[in-house]
C-alpha cells in the first residue's frame, strides 16, 4: 500500500469512493483538499499525486468505519457522515476529516459509540 501512495493512487479509487457513498466525487476533493482545476488535471492525468493519495486512504477509512458502524447501511453511514456532530464542534464527520487528527478523532467517536458510550 506504501509503494502505491508513493506512486499515487489511480483516479478511480476517488471515483469508486464517490459512487459506493453516493457523494458527488467534488464533495471528497473538497474534503481531501484538491481544487477544481487540479482535479481535472488529475482525472486527466489518471492519477492522484502522493498527498492526496494518503489523504484520500484517510477519508475511505473513515468512511469504512462509519459503514461497519451501520452495519452496511451506506445510506445511514452516509447520512451520520454529514450530518454535524456536538462531539466534533458541530462540524460533519466528514469535513472533520480533512485532517489526519480530525480523522482519528472521527475514528474514536465511531469506536466510543460502537460501544455504547453517546457523547
Amino acid at each position: 500500500m506504501v509503494r502505491q501512495i508513493v506512486r499515487g493512487l489511480p483516479f478511480k479509487a476517488l471515483e469508486s469512493l464517490a459512487a459506493l457513498s453516493g457523494l458527488p466525487v467534488n464533495l471528497f476533493a473538497s474534503v481531501l483538499g484538491i481544487p477544481e482545476r487540479t482535479l481535472a488535471r488529475r482525472k486527466a492525468a489518471g492519477r492522484l499525486a502522493p498527498d492526496e493519495s494518503e489523504r484520500l486512504l484517510r477519508v475511505s477509512t473513515v468512511f469504512e468505519n462509519a459503514l461497519e458502524l451501520f452495519e452496511g447501511d451506506v445510506a445511514g453511514a452516509v447520512t451520520w457522515l454529514t450530518s454535524p456532530k456536538k462531539a466534533l464542534g458541530h462540524q460533519t464527520p466528514l469535513a472533520y476529516s480533512r485532517t489526519e487528527l480530525g480523522a482519528r478523532e472521527v475514528e474514536n467517536l465511531i469506536g466510543r459509540l460502537e460501544h455504547g458510550v453517546f457523547s
